[in-house]
């Protein structure tokens, strides 16, 4: 596919968002959902032009941004040269995962060739071994802790595909299959090397096969809150790490050592995840208090998402212990609740966590108190027991 370098910012203010952004946007019908955030990729691609990166670093890192970007918007816009390759739920997959692994051989097109089947010994190929293992966890996560087979419920095999294009700098579920790129060497490495960015692009196809929450604003914003949450807990539940001494970082060492970054994002900590030359720094607000309003990015969905991702962190370590247990339990009863409403804002989340909390756990057990304070935390205050229909707060 013909790739167009295009990384100029949409708010046409130095940053990729405006707070006082006015305009209607629409929904995008696209299934793209990609891990790295588009104003992240704007950033690094604008430092070599704007003097704040150096040297051959710089000029790699902003044309390979340049690259990303450009092969994102058209992904995103339906230019992908896809072909179906996921098989439907069998009964074989009630023994364990299907997984399928592909190497696109640095090309565009995709699932490319078949490199490693379910049973088949390790490849070699790093990044092929990664997937196929992450993969795994993140089934035996779902198996394990929930009692859900796979993505849908049903045992839907898993396919990935490594080695996408070029100096890829990203990784994204497509709506059948997760797909890695190697990163360009200087500001990212191999995507396949983070499990809670493997775990969290699968977590989208979970989403699509359950609440199938709008791909824009609030829900949109919840919706990539999702795949974090369940992206670090795949990660705590491989490492066997509790609540409080867990780290809460999404995509922990993939930034390479030429930039300062410890993670893409910080559930915890929102705004702390990076603060670099090359990179900027991390702008995702703490709370309510600091909303990003915009029309960039689907509605800001990943500068936003960080609001309901503190709220989870914070109950969750409130509350102790693995973090997948019961705070995990409760957001999972809520993705999986058919009567969520997919333009869902985070005051009815919010709710909804609460009614479920209350449901499994009982009014005023520490799990109902824990949740509605982590809620108040980032400034969503939420009084009644039961979850209200509601829309997406058009930002």
């Amino acid at each position: 596919m013909a790739i167009e370098s295009n990384s100029s910012s949409e708010s046409g203010s130095g940053s990729p968002f405006n707070r006082n952004a006015s305009g209607s946007g629409t929904f995008p019908s696209s299934q793209l959902r990609t891990v790295v955030p588009p104003f992240l990729l704007e950033r690094i691609a604008e430092s070599a032009s704007s003097g704040r990166g150096q040297g051959v670093v710089a000029d790699h890192a902003s044309s390979s941004a340049a690259r990303t970007l450009a092969i994102d918007r058209q992904l995103a816009r339906g230019r992908s040269p896809l072909r179906s390759t996921v098989r439907a739920s069998s009964a074989a997959a009630a023994e364990g995962p299907v997984r399928s692994i592909h190497d696109a051989q640095n090309r565009d097109a995709l699932p490319g060739r078949l490199v490693r089947s379910e049973g088949e010994p390790a490849s070699g190929d790093v990044s092929v071994d990664e997937a196929y293992d992450g993969l795994g966890t993140t089934f035996a996560f779902f198996r394990e802790v929930y009692g859900y087979e796979s993505l849908d419920g049903k045992g839907l095999p898993l396919s990935a595909t490594v080695h996408f294009d070029r100096d890829y700098d990203n990784a994204f579920w497509d709506g059948e299959r997760m797909v890695f790129g190697d990163g360009d060497g200087e500001v990212f490495g191999r995507f396949t090397a983070s499990l809670s960015v493997i775990a969290h692009e699968l977590t989208h196809g979970f989403t699509q096969y359950t609440s199938a929450l709008e791909y824009f604003g609030q829900a949109g914003a919840l919706n990539e809150s999702l795949s974090d949450v369940f992206g670090v807990l795949v990660e705590q539940y491989s490492s066997k790490q509790d609540a409080k001494t867990a780290s809460w970082l999404v995509g922990e060492g993939l930034f390479l050592p030429a930039v300062e970054g410890r993670a893409l994002r910080s559930m915890i900590d929102p705004g702390t995840a990076y603060d670099d030359d090359i990179l900027g720094r991390d702008p995702q607000p703490k709370d309510m208090d600091g909303y990003v309003e915009t029309t960039a990015d689907n509605g800001g969905v990943h500068i936003n998402s960080s609001i309901p991702n503190r709220a989870f962190a914070s109950a969750a370590r409130a509350l102790g212990g693995p973090a997948w247990d019961r705070a995990g339990q409760v957001w999972f009863d809520v993705a999986t609740d058919s009567s969520l409403p997919s333009t869902v804002d985070f005051e009815g989340f919010a709710a909804a966590t609460v009614s479920a909390a209350v449901t499994r756990y009982g009014a005023e057990s520490d799990v109902h108190r824990a949740v509605a304070a982590g809620w108040a935390t980032v400034g969503v205050v939420v009084d009644a027991q039961e979850p209200a229909e509601s829309s997406t707060r058009r930002v």
